[in-house]
């Protein structure tokens, strides 16, 4: 076993050490730390400022809000951490230069899915469509459910889930049906060539004056559209709030078929002439 003499000459060689290192590396180590607190707190309030400052902005959405609320946040704390490294002697230039290389390289590998983030940034920065809206999309007709930086989720009208892409969205075509408060109801109207085309256009335009739910300006329109093989087609329009489109389409083909019927119109059905020739020698 050690005697005393060694056991505190070790003692004493110990804390020397100890006394050199904080010596040395004291100051550098406390600033470290203190960088460290500051960075993290001057972190926190920068996301919260950003947060704040967008929620006042009626356009932005809350997914956008957090999204740049917590990138400004961690680019603070990246930096934070690249300065306590400088702090200790690291060379950070080299390290950045790792870090853009190693990113450069996860971006290429995932360049699918950032572009899909790149894309749901524009859609909820420039809004094509809101939750709820009917569109028609990526080959799809359906109402939109949830709109993220991933994807958008669609819902077809037989309760169908549909995801898709967002990088598909915004780099093709899309119809909003919803956008508006108004659309315009189109319909044809076939009759028999010997029916009278007064008289057709007369009870359509009755039946659709007399629903409420169309609108008086702008007016109804009517007129003979086509002189097709077998009938005389008759183009109808009318003005409807987007919500009843669909209601007012199907009550007015109901409708104009059954006064059809009842007043004696003619609507015409394909048909065929065949001549039979009885060859008798």
């Amino acid at each position: 076993m050690s005697n005393p003499e060694e056991i505190t000459t070790l003692i004493e060689s110990v804390l020397a050490e100890v006394v050199g290192l904080l010596t040395t590396y004291g100051m550098d180590v406390l600033g470290a730390v203190v960088m460290l607190i500051a960075g993290l707190w001057i972190a926190g309030r920068v996301g919260i400022a950003v947060k704040k400052g967008m929620d006042k902005t009626a356009w932005v959405d809350e997914t956008l809000t957090s999204f740049f609320a917590s990138l400004a946040k961690y680019v603070v704390l990246a930096v934070t951490i690249i300065a306590v490294l400088n702090q200790f002697g690291v060379e950070t230039t080299s390290l950045v230069a790792v870090i853009g290389a190693a990113g450069l390289a996860i971006g290429l590998a995932l360049q699918g899915t950032l572009s899909n983030i790149a894309a749901g940034v524009m859609l909820l920065i420039f809004r094509p469509f809101r939750v709820g809206d009917f569109i028609e999309v990526a080959g799809h007709s359906a109402t939109v459910k949830e709109l993220n930086l991933f994807f958008t989720q669609l819902a077809t009208g037989d309760n169908v889930r549909i995801i898709v892409p967002n990088a598909q969205i915004w780099g093709g075509s899309l119809k909003n049906f919803s956008s508006s408060t108004t659309r315009r109801v189109d319909f044809v109207f076939g009759i028999a060539y010997d029916a009278d085309i007064d008289q057709a256009m007369a009870l359509i335009l009755d039946i659709v004056t007399a629903d409420k739910r169309v609108h008086k300006d702008p007016e109804p329109f009517l007129g003979v559209s086509n002189l097709g093989d077998s009938s005389v087609d008759i183009t109808t329009r009318v003005w409807v709030n987007s919500d009843d489109y669909w209601s007012v389409k199907f009550d007015t083909l109901k409708a104009v078929k059954e006064r059809m019927d009842a007043d004696g119109v003619g609507i015409p059905f394909p048909s065929r002439t065949v001549y039979m020739v009885n060859d008798q020698t």
